[in-house]
């Protein structure tokens, strides 16, 4: 009979770090809960289905259509709720065998890159350039026919003869249409209709995703603004708003500023109606 420790004894400790450590999915979900976000505001924000999501929060990976996917999703979902994304991917990996091959398929999650928007020819610019060609072609020739019947009637001396005079063409000058800015003029200030409430919101100081509901729920904005972009949302009873964030957002509610001091980065939930902004 011999003396020693028992095979129980021999068996390794149990890593307690790795028991503590939630699941991927697991900290998706604790982080989208800390923001305040719903998984609805999380599947509008990121393109991603709520049926994904929600996959994805129970650690449910096969709805992605493979690593690759899977990996774009976490990245996605982790920038939203304010997380880093490599720790996560880097806990996928190791929980999958591994990191995956490069695929051209992956830059189709990345969530800061966005489509540049197609604007179309500036036919207003065209017009109003038309139109003082003409003007201007109509008005030369009118002169220059007045002119012309003066001469007619003068007698002109003799032993002289009559100066040739060169009248240049006109020249139509191109008009540079305006740029925009991001601050809202003093007229579309004062001209918000006093029966609808009237939204404006500004991004001086970088960009912002923002949501828009009209008093239906219906959606009248949901992207991205880029600095110094605006957006006016109007409706009859009431304005729902959703800033990612809002520390670089500026509100006009009704033709007047609203003072309120958001923090970088937070994300607020608004709603305004024809009675705000409320003085005191």
């Amino acid at each position: 009979m011999s003396i020693g420790n028992s095979p129980e004894d021999e068996r390794p400790f149990p890593d307690e770090s790795q028991e503590a450590r939630p699941t991927v999915g697991r900290a998706l979900q604790q982080a989208r809960i800390a923001a305040g976000l719903t998984v609805d505001d999380v599947s509008s924000a990121t393109r991603v289905r709520m049926a994904i999501v929600h996959a994805i929060e129970r650690d449910d990976f096969a709805p992605c259509g493979g690593a690759v996917y899977a990996r774009g999703h976490i990245r996605t979902l982790a920038r939203a709720v304010h997380l880093d994304p490599e720790p996560l991917i880097a806990q996928y990996d190791a929980e999958h065998g591994g990191r995956p091959a490069p695929t051209p398929a992956a830059p189709l999650f990345e969530a800061e890159r966005i489509r540049p928007e197609r604007r179309g020819p500036n036919w207003t610019a065209a017009m109003v350039a038309a139109i003082v060609v003409v003007i201007g072609f109509v008005g030369f020739t009118a002169f220059k026919g007045g002119d012309g019947s003066g001469d007619a009637k003068s007698p002109v001396a003799e032993g002289t003869k009559p100066a040739t005079v060169k009248s240049a063409s006109p020249t139509p000058r191109r008009l540079k249409p305006a740029e925009p800015t991001g601050e809202p003029s003093d007229s579309a200030i004062a001209a918000a209709p006093q029966d609808k409430v009237t939204v404006q919101v500004s991004a001086p100081n970088g960009r912002s995703w923002i949501s828009a509901k009209d008093h239906n729920g219906r959606m009248l904005f949901d992207g991205l603004l880029k600095k110094g972009q605006s957006k006016t949302f109007q409706d009859s009873a009431k304005i729902n708003l959703i800033l990612g964030d809002a520390g670089a957002i500026e509100l006009y509610v009704n033709g007047k500023k609203i003072e309120d001091t958001f923090r970088p980065g937070a994300v607020e939930r608004l709603t305004y109606t024809k009675g705000d902004p409320v003085a005191g």
